[in-house]
């Protein structure tokens, strides 16, 4: 399922315009976004958390010189499915 696909469902189900639903998905996005950014967690019950997980300096390899390389410490984007989420998709 692609943003578009998403944002019809969302349109069928909550009962508005495709217009509409863009825009709420969009601004759910940006929210995560936004809250993402400033280094706070998004946490939906049931469904989910959103968080920012700092990553340490490592070592990797060119896969196609097999010559080592550093990889720099960094800051990304972590999700961690919620319980129920976990249970219904087993």
């Amino acid at each position: 399922m692609n943003k578009l696909d998403l944002v019809g469902a969302v349109a069928e189900k909550a009962g508005i315009t495709k217009r509409d639903a863009e825009r709420a998905v969009n601004a759910l996005v940006e929210t995560i976004e936004d809250a993402l950014k400033q280094g706070e967690r998004v946490s939906l019950v049931g469904f989910g958390t959103f968080e920012v997980r700092d990553r340490k300096p490592r070592v990797g390899r060119n896969p196609q010189t097999g010559e080592e390389i550093r990889i720099p410490a960094g800051r990304v984007p972590s999700f961690k499915a919620g319980k129920a989420l976990k249970d219904l998709i087993e």
